[in-house]
Parts: structure tokens; sequence; C-alpha cells
């Protein structure tokens, strides 16, 4: 039986800085088996995004065994992103 997804403390924020920004998102950590936290749309491109808390330990954001093996099987883009610093610069960079 599968566990209660648990999200990052800083999901929320994150969530919230998105959205403040113009962009879509839609919460996707219940799915499991590593797939990313959120899908975020951008001026018409898809985003999945991996959220980690920046004020963790470096130790404590590695992604999960689960996650990880979805990242290395991936085969298209997937961000991590671990403050509002990291969605501005994102989002920026996309234009």
């Amino acid at each position: 039986m599968r566990r209660k997804a648990r999200i990052d403390s800083n999901q929320p924020q994150i969530i919230e800085v998105f959205r403040a920004l113009g962009a879509s998102v839609a919460p996707t950590h219940t799915l499991g088996q590593g797939f990313p936290d959120i899908v975020v749309g951008w001026r018409g491109i898809n985003l999945l995004v991996e959220i980690k808390d920046g004020d963790k330990p470096p130790s404590r954001r590695q992604l999960t065994e689960d996650e990880q093996r979805w990242h290395d099987e991936w085969r298209g883009n997937v961000v991590i992103v671990e403050s509002i610093a990291d969605v501005l610069a994102l989002l920026n960079k996309m234009g």
C-alpha cells in the first residue's frame, strides 16, 4: 500500500510565485513513482518541475530513488527548483 505523498515545506510558496508571475500550475506530487511535483505552463511551454527545499542540508535535498530513476529515464526536460530565486531565474531564462 502506497503511503501518503509528502511535499517539501516550500512547495505552496513555490506554486504561489509561479502563479503570481502568470504561470499555470498543476500539482502532480500525488502521482508517485518519482513523477515531478508540479507541471507548470509558461508562455506555451510545459515544464515538469521537481521541488526540493533549499533550506535543508544537501543530503536532505537528494532525489529519492524513485525520483532519480524517473529523471534518468525521462527523455524530455525536467527541472529542479529549490527556492523563489530558482523560479525567477528559470522563468527569466525562458523569456
